[in-house]
C-alpha cells in the first residue's frame, strides 16, 4: 500500500512537470493572428536578393503556419543604418520606431543592451540549439553582462592574398621558398628580397623597388599577433604595449617597412594589388570580390594573373589564431509574442540551407558548424566562381586548424584602433623617410613614441 502510494504521488509530480515544461515551451503565437515584425538591414546586392527571397519563403511557409510576418521596412548602407539606429537609441526628437529586427555590430548593440532595449537570445536559445553555431561567433554577441544579443548570420576573417603569377616570377628568379609566406616573420624576409630584387631590375635608378606586402590593419596584426603568442593586447580598455610580445613584433614590422618591401597605405590592399604594385596581402575574407583576374601597369600594360588564397599567417612559435569578425541580427525588447516570433524566424534564418543560400555568392562565411563541416564542402564541388571556391577552401582549412579571435565591443574601441592605425602608419612612414635620407634610424627608438 505504502508502495503504490508513493508509485502514485511521484506520477502526479512527473504529471505536474511535464504540464508546467508544456506550457513554458508553448508558443504564444497565432496562426490566425499573426504577429507582424518590422526589419532594417544594410544588406546590397546579392546579399539583398538573397534576403528578400528567404523572407519570402519564410513568410509562406513557416511563418504562415506560425503566425508571423517579416516586414522589412528600411534597407540602408551601414552608416546611414547606425544614424538611424543613434536616433532611436539617444532618444532624439524626430527619431523613427524602433524596429522589431535590425542588423549591427555588437558595438551598437552595446549602446541598446545599456538602456534595456534588447532581447537577451537566450530567453529563447537552449544550450543545445547554440551548440549548433561556430562558437566564437556567438560569443562575439555576448555583451557586458554575458546575455546574448547579437545573433551571427554572416561572418568574415582574415586571409593572405596572393598574386601568384608575380610571386612565381620572383621566386623562378631568386629562389623565394613560398614557406615562409606562413609566418609573418617570412613574410619580412621575403618583402626585404623582393623589394631588394626589383630595385636591382633598374641598376640606373635608386629606391625604385617594389613591395611585397600590404595589411589592411596594421592593429589587427598586433592584435592578434600578441593572442597568437598568449599575451593580451588590452589591459582593460587601454592598449597592453609595454612587454617583449609586442617589442618582438615590432621589430618584425619595423624593418620591412623601413626598407620599402611593407607597403604602409592609406587605403585598402586590393587596390595596390590590382596595379601590380604588390605580391600579398592580409584583409578579410569578404574581401574576395575586389581581387580579378588581371592586374593593370603603370604603363597601361594589362596582365593575366592568378590568386592564391592561403590561411592567416601567425608569428613564429605562436598559436594559429585569426580574427573573426561580422554584424548580426539583433531584436527589440518587446512584448512576449514578438521576441518569441523573432526568435523562430532567427532560428530558421541561420539554418544551415538558409545560411548557405543567403552567403554563397558572397566572401561571407555562414554561421553554423554544420555548414562548415558538411554543407561547404558540397558547395564547393558546383561553386562556379573560382575566387570564392579558393576563399572557402582556405577558410575550411582554418575552420579545422585555428581559433577564431573575436574584438572586443566596448564603446571606445574603434576609436582606440583608429588612432593606433594612424600613429603606426605615420611613425613607420617618417622612419622609412629617415632611410631615405640617409638620417639615423632605430626600431628601438621608434617604438618608443606609440608606447
Amino acid at each position: 500500500m505504502k508502495k503504490t502510494k508513493k508509485l502514485l504521488l511521484l506520477l502526479t509530480v512527473f504529471s505536474i512537470l511535464v504540464v508546467s515544461l508544456t506550457a513554458c515551451n508553448r508558443s504564444p503565437l497565432d496562426p490566425d493572428e499573426p504577429v507582424t515584425l518590422t526589419m532594417w538591414h544594410n544588406y546590397g546586392g546579392d546579399m539583398q536578393q538573397a534576403m528578400d527571397l528567404l523572407i519570402d519563403e519564410f513568410n509562406s511557409t513557416v511563418g504562415k503556419e506560425q503566425g508571423i510576418i517579416i516586414n522589412v521596412t528600411a534597407i540602408s548602407s551601414s552608416s546611414e543604418l547606425n544614424e538611424s539606429l543613434a536616433l532611436i537609441v539617444n532618444g532624439d526628437p524626430g527619431a523613427p520606431d524602433m524596429p522589431d529586427i535590425f542588423t549591427g555590430y555588437p558595438k551598437v548593440g552595446v549602446q541598446f543592451m545599456e538602456k534595456g532595449m534588447l532581447c537577451n537570445l537566450d530567453n529563447y536559445f537552449s544550450e543545445e540549439e547554440l551548440d549548433e553555431y561556430i562558437d566564437a561567433f556567438v560569443e562575439e554577441g555576448r555583451l557586458a553582462d554575458g546575455g546574448l544579443y547579437v545573433f551571427p548570420i554572416a561572418k568574415s576573417t582574415e586571409i593572405l592574398y596572393l598574386n601568384q603569377t608575380l610571386f612565381d616570377r620572383f621566386a623562378a628568379a631568386t629562389g623565394a621558398d613560398s614557406s615562409k609566406l606562413a609566418t609573418f616573420e617570412g613574410l619580412a624576409e621575403l618583402a626585404v628580397s623582393y623589394y631588394d630584387w626589383t630595385d636591382g631590375l633598374t641598376p640606373d635608378i635608386e629606391n625604385d623597388g617594389k613591395q611585397f606586402f600590404a595589411s589592411d590593419a596594421w592593429f589587427n596584426v598586433i592584435g592578434v599577433g600578441m593572442t597568437q603568442l598568449g599575451t593580451d593586447f588590452l589591459d582593460g580598455e587601454v592598449l597592453s604595449l609595454n612587454n617583449d610580445t609586442y617589442t618582438s613584433i615590432f621589430n618584425s614590422l619595423y624593418t620591412p617597412s623601413v626598407k620599402g618591401g611593407f607597403a604602409i597605405y592609406d587605403g585598402y590592399s586590393s587596390d595596390l594589388s590590382k596595379t601590380g604594385d604588390l605580391v600579398c596581402s592580409t584583409g578579410s575574407s569578404a574581401g574576395i570580390l575586389f581581387y580579378g583576374d588581371t592586374i593593370t601597369h603603370a604603363d597601361g600594360t594589362v596582365e593575366n594573373v592568378e590568386y592564391s588564397i592561403l590561411p592567416y599567417p601567425t608569428f613564429a612559435g605562436g598559436e594559429k589564431v585569426a580574427l573573426q569578425r561580422g554584424g548580426g541580427l539583433m531584436v527589440a525588447k518587446n512584448e512576449e509574442a514578438k521576441e518569441y516570433a523573432a526568435a523562430v524566424f532567427l532560428k530558421w534564418l541561420t539554418a544551415a540551407d538558409q545560411n548557405m543560400e543567403f552567403i554563397s555568392k558572397t566572401g561571407y562565411l555562414p554561421v553554423t558548424k554544420l555548414a562548415f563541416e558538411e554543407k561547404i564542402p558540397v558547395h564547393l564541388e558546383t561553386l562556379e566562381d573560382a575566387r570564392i571556391k579558393k576563399m572557402l577552401t582556405a577558410v575550411l582549412s582554418m575552420y579545422e586548424e585555428y581559433d577564431f579571435f573575436f574584438a572586443p565591443s566596448f564603446s571606445g574601441f574603434d576609436a582606440l584602433s583608429s588612432k593606433f592605425e594612424k600613429d603606426f602608419k605615420a611613425l613607420l612612414t617618417e622612419e622609412r623617410e629617415k632611410y631615405l635620407e640617409g638620417k639615423e634610424y632605430s626600431a628601438e627608438s621608434a617604438i618608443k613614441v606609440l608606447q
